[in-house]
Formats: structure tokens, C-alpha cells, sequence
């Protein structure tokens, strides 16, 4: 075995590492400069988020068909768009 010398490593690798860890990247300013500009990109914005979750069958179906209708609409462009490219 390695001895009392590797178990001292190995104790101070464990405790030494995700301490180091945390103090790099529980940074404020790192987080603002390398976190904060992909927020953007990886959650959708606020307004896009929908709070307002039906709860009754009748809102639902009425929000089931806006949706419908509105991916209707989003087809309808997209084969415009692909027509007249033709």
C-alpha cells in the first residue's frame, strides 16, 4: 500500500478540491460573466412562459384550440414560404 503519505494526499485532495471548487465557481463575478449571458439562450424569456395553467376541461379545450390554430397558421406560412421558393 502507498502509506500514510498518499492517505494525507488523498485526504487533502478530497476535502481541498470541492472547496476550490465552490470558491471558483460560487463567484459572483464569474457567474455574472460566464453564466448570466446563456441564461438567454437556455430558459425561454419571461413573457413566453405560461403562469396561467388551465384547470377546468373547458379552458383547457379552449387553449388546446388556440394552440391548434396557431400551429395552423405556423404550417400555412412555412408552406407559403416553401412555395414560393419553388
Amino acid at each position: 500500500m502507498g502509506g500514510p503519505n498518499l492517505e494525507v494526499f488523498k485526504f487533502a485532495v478530497y476535502v481541498f478540491f470541492p472547496v476550490c471548487m465552490l470558491v471558483h465557481y460560487g463567484n459572483p463575478e464569474w457567474y455574472a460573466k460566464n453564466v448570466l449571458p446563456y441564461k438567454d439562450r437556455i430558459f425561454p424569456p419571461e413573457h413566453r412562459l405560461n403562469t396561467n395553467i388551465p384547470t377546468d376541461s373547458t379552458t383547457l379545450k379552449e387553449e388546446l384550440a388556440k394552440i391548434r390554430a396557431r400551429n395552423l397558421e405556423r404550417k400555412a406560412q412555412r408552406e407559403a414560404e416553401s412555395s414560393q421558393q419553388k
